[in-house]
């Protein structure tokens, strides 16, 4: 059963690329869709990119064992900041400016917002040192995964997974991927239904009611809105790196560029939040009843060590019959295989769009696509070598790349987004500090795993202070170049609002 579900996800992959690769005239096409996709496909690309195989396998166990249900603020903030006001505060913004603009990644954004070329080779860089890394960490859990369910060499496993994620991305680019992306959210959202079932119905649960009681008997912080111990700090340090995170993260901006139209977007908007608050549901809530199933941490075969990375695998296999785990085992490839896609693609882009057309315009125009098909494999190559050789330095900035990327990249995105002042120096002031933020706060405490999100979140929130301080008392943009970049239409919105207003005071 396990082999025949595997090999029909695998087919459904590889028929999406092959039905896409024929519409990948441009890199627009490929890289964006033609931004072209429709609420549903724009919904289940932003929601399967968000969650990866992370929450199920590590976030959820970890977290749940320390917090209890207190870890349902993490649903709260990735539903509601994290889905639903990133698409009701950013969607139409970015899918009207990026087209006005003609920027089809990040960097290219902030370089024809700031008019700085500096800026665009800049922020490619920090995706390329940072993204790759977190891809080839993708690659490594998903070897790891089928060497365990499989029995399959960890060395056949990676490169299994590499194959697979050339041939169907490179075929269809961005439009398969949202394809795919919707069959690999159904799996998703069936398996956190499957897992809720088994765990609750499970005798050491006995339901929602006895549940929540046993908890208290325990430990009564386990059911305690702050945690046992009154942690709150580090709880909402979660809460605001992956709540907010997803703001300036290149990977899950992409897909307000790849809209369709304004129209698209409430449908999308709440097929998007519907989809976070079930999957984030389904895995904090479960990870939160792990002390019913376990006295103490389980111990990690390869290490000797006790772990949390292993109370959710083990309460899988032993919660759930053999087709509800093999579904949760596609579940989580589904979360691991799109986030990865999304990854790739950003990754390649960051050279292939922000670098190749810096530097030779004229290769970038004429072959374009091939030109992000061949750095698409490169970059799937360069994460193979890298999952198979485990540097400890790759898995240092894999741990710190999240609150590094979106440190890097929020402030000056939402700004130049929303706030005509923003100048060019608040900008990189905003950028430059959310990055060393992260990076000499993450070395200063030796990448503790315990430090890293209040580090992320400090990286996120310090360069929203930054950069209108700096704007304020820097030379501004040309008013030219800021009408063009905001257009017309919301000059003439701003110009009739101040009518009104003195309509009204008269």
């Amino acid at each position: 059963m396990k082999i025949l579900l595997l090999c029909l996800f695998v087919g459904v992959l590889l028929y999406s690329g092959y039905c896409s690769m024929g519409r990948n005239r441009t890199v627009g096409d490929f890289f964006l869709g033609g931004r072209n996709m429709g609420p549903w496909l724009s919904a289940f690309a932003y929601g399967t990119t968000y969650f990866s195989a992370v929450i199920f396998i590590g976030y959820a166990g970890k977290v749940g064992w320390g917090y209890g249900m207190a870890a349902l603020w993490i649903v709260v903030g990735n539903t509601l900041v994290g889905s639903l006001l990133a698409w009701l505060v950013l969607a139409r913004r970015t899918r009207l400016m990026t087209a006005r603009l003609g920027a089809m990644t990040m960097p290219e954004f902030l370089e024809a917002r700031y008019q700085s070329r500096a800026m665009k080779i800049y922020g490619a860089l920090i995706i390329f040192i940072f993204l790759v890394p977190y891809s080839a960490s993708v690659f490594m859990g998903l070897s790891y995964l089928f060497n365990q369910i499989f029995g399959l060499p960890y060395l056949y496993a990676a490169l299994l997974m590499c194959l697979l994620t050339a041939l169907y991305l490179v075929m269809g680019g961005y439009r398969a991927v949202a394809l795919t992306d919707v069959i690999q959210g159904m799996v998703m959202l069936a398996g956190v239904g499957i897992l809720l079932y088994y765990v609750l119905g499970a005798t050491q649960v006995g339901g929602i009611v006895q549940g929540l009681e046993r908890l208290a008997a325990i430990n009564p912080g386990l059911v305690s809105p702050a945690g046992p111990g009154g942690q709150w700090l580090p709880l909402a340090a979660l809460v605001v790196l992956t709540s907010l995170g997803p703001w300036g993260l290149p990977q899950m901006v992409q897909k307000f560029y790849a809209i369709r139209d304004e129209r698209a977007i409430p449908p999308a908007m709440v097929v998007s939040t519907v989809f976070a608050l079930v999957i984030t549901f389904g895995a904090y809530f479960t990870g939160s009843l792990t002390h019913l199933f376990f006295d103490k941490l389980p111990v990690d075969p390869a290490t000797g060590k006790p772990t949390p990375d292993m109370l959710m695998p083990i309460l899988i296999h032993s919660t759930l019959p053999e087709l509800g785990a093999t579904l949760i085992l596609l579940l989580v490839l589904s979360a691991s295989m799109s986030t990865l896609s999304s990854l790739v693609l950003v990754s390649s882009s960051a050279i292939s769009i922000d670098l190749v057309q810096s530097l030779k315009p004229g290769w970038a125009r004429k072959h374009g696509v091939l030109i992000m098909r061949l750095l698409c494999c490169l970059f799937i190559a360069l994460s193979l070598i890298i999952a198979l050789v485990k540097p400890a330095i790759i898995l240092s900035l894999m741990a710190i790349s999240w609150g590094t990327v979106a440190g890097a990249f929020l402030a000056p995105y939402i700004y130049g987004l929303f706030w005509r002042g923003t100048t060019p120096a608040g900008a990189w002031a905003g950028t430059i500090s959310g990055l060393g933020c992260s990076v000499i706060l993450s070395l200063y405490y030796r990448l503790d795993a315990a430090v890293i999100p209040l580090v992320g979140s400090l990286s996120m929130l310090i360069p929203l202070l930054v950069v209108p301080v700096v704007s304020l008392v820097t030379r501004p943009l040309p008013a030219e170049v800021v009408e063009r970049t905001f257009g017309r239409d919301e000059a003439v919105k701003r110009q009739t609002l101040l009518q009104c207003k003195e309509v009204e005071s008269s």
